[in-house]
């Protein structure tokens, strides 16, 4: 795993640090056989305790970077990229957290005026002034997400001044905006002319497109669009149920993010990340 150093002088958590010196030996195909070093192993490798070590197995499974075979080890996985469909995070940790390199091009960063579909969405009317952004997301220097985001000028000020190739939308929004609540909706779409020149695709690739609305309060915040070439990602997660009846709450295995189904379960509630 390249240097095994982990580092007790730097805000990361070592869960990640350990995350992240394994996907550094699946990368660089020090696992023979696409097979991984026991947990007790790693326990004793990198001098960390077993629940430490079991975070970041749990999470790269999550993930799907590697596959647990009961009785037979721990595995590379052949799946593509999964990035979580409930919670919403940092794709630049998210891509870190792999072992890879982020990076993004700003493709649109400006004020423009809220169409009949944004101004709904933000709860405004149409011609008021919105926030634009739209960005391609680049692991290892290939692109995995494009998002477009518009923003309610009233819930993130400052955010045409950001450098996003430096600090994502999302750390920026997490700040600026603490969230409460979430709304998910999924597509699989053909991408357009626009969409097949930023992701670099052909215009017969299947994509997903996750539609996403924010609040912060009681202030519709964001209106955003994430899509995903359908060939290099997959949209998933695992969850536990936390309560039962006939609206049970579902938490993540990964975070412990908490999820409560409202309003006939079409918006999910989420007190946690951006």
């Amino acid at each position: 795993m390249g240097d095994d150093s982990l580092r007790s002088d730097t805000p990361e958590p070592l869960y990640l640090q350990v995350k992240r010196l394994v996907m550094e030996g699946i990368r660089n195909g020090e696992y023979a056989g696409a097979r991984l070093p026991s947990e007790t192993h790693l326990v004793e490798r990198l001098n960390v305790s077993r629940m430490t070590v079991h975070r970041a197995l749990r999470e790269l499974k999550a993930e799907g970077v590697i596959v647990r075979v009961p009785g037979r080890g721990t595995f590379v996985s052949e799946e593509k990229p999964r990035t979580t469909l409930l919670e919403t995070q940092d794709i630049a940790e998210e891509i870190r957290a792999r072992g890879s390199a982020w990076s993004c091009r700003v493709e649109a960063l400006a004020d423009v005026a809220a169409d009949r579909e944004t101004a709904v969405a933000l709860e405004l009317k149409p011609g008021d002034p919105v926030y634009h952004s739209a960005i391609v997301h680049e692991e290892n220097g290939g692109p995995v997400q494009f998002e477009e985001r518009w923003v309610n000028p009233a819930a993130a000020p400052g955010y045409l001044d950001q450098d996003f190739t430096r600090r994502t939308p999302y750390a920026f929004l997490m700040a600026s905006a603490p969230l409460t609540e979430v709304e998910h909706v999924l597509h699989a779409i053909l991408p357009d002319p626009r969409m097949q020149a930023f992701l670099d695709i052909a215009p017969n690739e299947p994509c997903l497109l996750l539609a996403r609305r924010t609040w912060s309060g009681n202030l519709a915040a964001t209106r955003s669009v994430f899509v995903f070439p359908g060939n290099r990602y997959s949209l998933g997660g695992r969850y536990q149920v936390m309560a039962t009846g006939d609206r049970p709450a579902l938490g993540s295995m990964a975070t412990g993010q908490v999820f409560g189904a409202r309003g006939g379960g079409a918006r999910r509630v989420a007190k946690a990340r951006r």
